[in-house]
């Protein structure tokens, strides 16, 4: 039986600045701009999705950019820290990349035997570059990354919780995720133990809550294949108690969202049908693309967006 959880899908971050926001995931990191849409739950509200050449699901982070936002601070209950990983040969070029425009790194760390560095971004938003030959996907570039220097996806997330026992059930018993190892308090599961698959739980008893607005991670979404392996999750995580939503139209997948017991929002979204289906490959990303049922408001909707210019030439 082919399993209904594959990896990750995507992960959602809630962000101040949208043209900000534009340069930083462009022109720092070089992720593909692949869609420029509206947040369905807030119509006023963008809702960007940055990932490689087509967005393919286990490379996409997108965020919500309210304008104004005030920062918001990591804690327990929340997914605190987004992993991309990157050839093991582009560690140094990355830390240069990165100091050359102001941003502060970590040293490098080692975790489960893989060298990384860890940074945040200009609201505040945990990330970990981790180098690694374990990964065969393509990167993309808009030109002054080289391509064997590129970000090629997720490597994993961290969950950042009080315990992981009812977490850690969740994972194996309904999401066909494993356990991989231990380093002190930082456990690893995975569905196949590959980069963008990974998920870290870092237990502390003692954290204090964060609190969820610009710089912090809105939700994470996992990959299923279809509206019928879709169904099926539903299906299972209501008989075992969770409290799961209706299946809602994202137009470029199909999602249920629930709270894990650590208290982080999960969604369970489809790979179909992807981001090519309103645009053309090769242009993705460059217009405000709708839903159907917005397209009736769009001048309003257009309206209430401040413009946003794609630039990544401002950090070649």
């Amino acid at each position: 039986m082919k399993p209904l959880i594959t990896g990750i899908h995507h992960i959602t971050a809630i962000a101040g600045n949208a043209q900000a926001n534009v340069d930083f995931y462009t022109g720092l990191l070089g992720l593909r701009l692949v869609k420029k849409t509206i947040n369905f739950d807030a119509p006023d509200v963008y809702h960007f999705y940055f990932g490689d050449e087509l967005g393919n699901p286990g490379t996409v982070f997108t965020t919500f950019p309210f304008q104004g936002a005030r920062k918001g601070s990591k804690g327990v209950g929340e997914l605190t820290y987004t992993a991309f990983s990157i050839p093991k040969n582009s560690l140094d070029f990355w830390k240069l990349r990165l100091k050359k425009y102001g941003i502060t790194i970590s040293d490098t760390l080692t975790r489960f035997g893989a060298e990384l560095i860890r940074f945040e971004d200009h609201d505040g938003m945990g990330i970990e570059l981790v180098a690694n030959d374990q990964d065969a996907r393509k990167g993309w570039t808009y030109g002054s990354i080289p391509l064997e220097y590129s970000i090629r996806g997720f490597y994993g997330a961290t969950l950042y919780l009080k315990a992981k026992e009812l977490t850690a059930k969740l994972l194996t018993e309904h999401m066909n995720y494993q356990f991989i190892d231990q380093e002190g308090n930082r456990f690893r599961y995975g569905t196949e133990g590959k980069p963008g698959d990974i998920i870290d739980i870092l237990v502390d008893p003692n954290g204090n809550r964060g609190m969820q607005s610009a710089g912090t991670v809105h939700h994470i979404a996992f990959r299923t294949a279809n509206v019928d392996t879709q169904l099926e999750m539903q299906q299972l995580l209501m008989k075992h108690g969770y409290m799961v939503t209706e299946v809602k139209d994202r137009n470029y997948f199909k999602s249920i969202y629930f709270r894990e017991p650590g208290g982080v929002l999960f969604e369970i979204a489809t790979d179909e049908p992807g981001f090519a289906i309103d645009e053309d490959e090769a242009h993705l990303g460059e217009l405000i693309k709708l839903p159907e049922w917005a397209e009736p408001s769009r001048e309003k909707i257009e309206k209430n967006l401040v413009p946003v210019t794609l630039n990544p030439e401002n950090y070649a």
